[in-house]
């Protein structure tokens, strides 16, 4: 297993911040998702060493947690979600500088330096001073950084955070190409569930310090196998009653005349057309629920997606609008 955790729990004085978190995750490219302080940062942190936990034990690429700071130095590269640099140096001496502290002698930490700049397209701009780069650049060099000692893992913390949308598209064709070429494992610590989708094959969320649900983002979609959109013309609230007492269960995803229901097992689509005509409507929209990553997560945590109105842009385009 890549990580391998069973019951690790962490407070910050009365804040549980990590809660009986139990998680098995094979190598891969794996989505980390949660709310505003449920616990994602925290676990990126316990994963590091650079926090132990109150209670619980596990491991990371076979290390024990209690070792993973010093022996996992050379093998994970982090990726933070703070600018995390240092004023005045070249961004070639900053990619050295952390391939010396990832235990690099440093000749080869100054000669990766400047493979990794070209890697990330910042080539030209390697000897010009950190506080002269520009948002995307800085996400870029944080990149090059936690890649200069080549880790068999990398963990990145919101890698498209303060970026504009070309900016985020760029962001993440980079880190595609990089998991196609080489193969790393990848935990992405992200708010933006459609980031998740582009780019991994597993999700973990976190809900309140607690994992919700875990396991290939495909596996935990097919449970939506027998939910469908549901439209119509006529009394919707006798619609709805008929529904319930019929034992479907019945969501409102928003204003328009629009159902997202889940069928009792073994039933078939015939028994919406039955019910609608009990309730003297008409329907006019049946189709099998495609639900993607967004939509998942507000169902396995119990909650709501905020309205979109006609007149606004989408919140969140393409994710849920929390951080860590």
């Amino acid at each position: 297993m890549l990580v391998d955790l069973a019951h690790v729990s962490r407070r910050y004085g009365q804040v549980q911040a990590l809660d009986d978190v139990c998680l098995q995750l094979e190598p891969g490219t794996i989505g980390l998702v949660g709310n505003n302080g449920a616990g994602k940062s925290t676990l990126l942190k316990v994963l590091l060493g650079l926090l132990r936990p109150d209670a619980g034990h596990g491991t990371i690429l076979g290390v024990e947690l209690a070792e993973a700071g010093s022996r996992l130095r050379g093998r994970i590269g982090y990726m933070p979600e703070s600018a995390a640099t240092v004023p005045l140096l070249k961004g070639v001496e900053f990619v050295a500088l952390s391939g010396d502290l990832y235990g690099m002698p440093h000749r080869d930490a100054q000669r990766r330096a400047h493979e990794v700049l070209n890697y990330v397209g910042l080539g030209e701009l390697r000897y010009r001073r950190l506080e002269e780069y520009s948002t995307g650049n800085v996400q870029r060099l944080k990149l090059a950084a936690a890649l200069v000692h080549d880790p068999q893992l990398l963990l990145l913390d919101e890698p498209t955070n303060g970026l504009d949308p070309a900016g985020r598209v760029t962001m993440l064709e980079l880190l595609r190409d990089l998991i196609a070429q080489t193969g790393k494992s990848i935990i992405l610590c992200t708010h933006l569930l459609g980031d998740v989708e582009r780019l991994c094959q597993q999700v973990v969320m976190l809900d309140r310090g607690r994992v919700v649900r875990s396991g290939s983002i495909d596996s935990l979609r097919v449970g939506a196998a027998n939910r469908f959109e549901l439209g119509w013309e006529g009394n919707g609230e006798a619609l709805v009653a008929a529904l319930k007492h019929a034992g479907v269960t019945v969501e409102r995803p928003g204003e328009a005349p629009m159902l997202l229901v889940t069928a009792p097992a073994g039933a078939g689509t015939g028994l919406f057309f039955e019910l609608a005509a009990r309730a003297g409507v008409v329907l006019t929209h049946l189709k099998r629920d495609e639900e993607d990553l967004e939509r998942l997560f507000f169902r396995v945590t119990d909650q709501h997606p905020p309205p979109v109105h006609d007149h606004a842009p989408a919140p969140l385009a393409e994710g849920v609008a929390h951080g860590n």
